[in-house]
């Protein structure tokens, strides 16, 4: 997918006040802890988190999305009136009956003439609704649109860590499965794309390439956040970090770049242990990568907008320079995308 004249014109994030330690939840998981003699600290030594943030109990998830995107808008500069798309892309939603979608667009004020939709990939739901609306701004369709979603982590971990004490069955390779759904954290993020004449300032949107890994469709699967998720972090790291390594030539390929072409990446947040194997299989500098894993843990959908928000927010990248958005989801998905700053 190439795109000649898309921009990103603003990119945007909202986080929880809250902050709960890995080093909490470990005191939380003592009864599991004591049973199975497992030494603290051994969690963050596993994944590199050292905590993760929390929106209140009871959020709407629309409420903090309309925040996002309100945010977003504003910071372009862009009329309301020239956004034709609203995409919702997180895994978390209000309700499965109307879009949650539905509800940012009528907060944030944008058109009726409007495309307004929720999207579903995992922890690739934003990005798929960034292609999404780059497609209709590249086809002449639409002149703007915003991308946002929030994914709240709360309820997982807790009927993680409630699940964990009580079934006294577990042993210490039965846990492994468990794992990931304590690593989870919470965020929002939103991205406004636009035609490139609407924001001369802006970020051009490149365009990139995308692998299907199907096969391994099992590999992460939960029927929903507030229920406990099934995670085979294992063959996950490894199978998902192939795909990345065989997506990586295409999307090169796709955008004329070579690997030292890249100045700066920002890849899903995911832990120590993925950020390395990923970083070093595609032989990229992990000097020039930008993390968030270690303080906000992995926010799903939200994981790698919010990143991209935050570095911008920290003057991580410079004008002109290559930027790869690499990212990876259950599935298996691999979506990489190319910016130029």
């Amino acid at each position: 997918m190439l795109y000649h004249r898309v921009t990103i014109a603003a990119a945007s994030y909202v986080l929880p006040d809250e902050v709960v330690t890995t080093a909490e939840i470990e005191r939380r998981l003592a009864p599991l802890y004591d049973r199975l003699k497992l030494p603290e600290g051994r969690l963050e030594l596993m994944t590199g988190i050292r905590e993760r943030r929390f929106f209140p109990p009871g959020v709407r998830i629309s409420d903090v999305s309309i925040r996002a995107a309100r945010n977003a808008i504003d910071e372009s500069g862009l009329d309301p009136a020239l956004f034709g798309a609203l995409v919702h892309g997180s895994v978390c939603r209000d309700q499965l009956e109307p879009a949650t979608a539905c509800r940012v667009h009528h907060a944030v004020g944008l058109p009726a003439a409007c495309q307004v939709y929720d999207v579903s990939n995992a922890c690739l739901g934003i990005l798929t609704g960034a292609v999404q609306i780059a497609n209709l701004i590249e086809l002449g369709q639409i002149r703007a649109g915003v991308v946002v979603g929030t994914e709240c982590g709360r309820e997982l971990v807790e009927n993680t860590i409630a699940g964990l004490n009580a079934d006294e069955s577990l042993t210490r390779a039965s846990i492994k499965n468990s794992i990931a759904s304590l690593t989870i954290g919470s965020a929002s993020a939103a991205l406004v794309l636009c035609a490139a004449e609407l924001a001369p300032h802006g970020h051009r949107f490149l365009g990139g390439a995308c692998r299907a890994d199907s096969t391994w469709n099992e590999l992460c699967q939960s029927e929903g956040l507030a229920q406990q998720m099934q995670t085979d972090s294992e063959t996950l790291l490894r199978e998902g970090v192939q795909s990345g390594v065989q997506n990586f030539g295409a999307f090169l390929g796709e955008l004329g770049w070579s690997a030292a072409e890249i100045d700066k990446t920002v890849c899903h947040q995911v832990g120590v242990a993925h950020r390395k194997l990923m970083l070093d299989s595609l032989g990229l500098d992990p000097g020039r990568d930008f993390s968030t894993f270690e303080w906000l843990g992995n926010t799903g959908a939200a994981a790698l907008p919010a990143s991209l928000a935050i570095a911008a927010e920290r003057g991580h990248f410079a004008k002109g320079e290559c930027v790869g958005l690499l990212g990876i989801g259950s599935g298996i998905n691999c979506l990489m995308l190319g910016v130029e700053w």
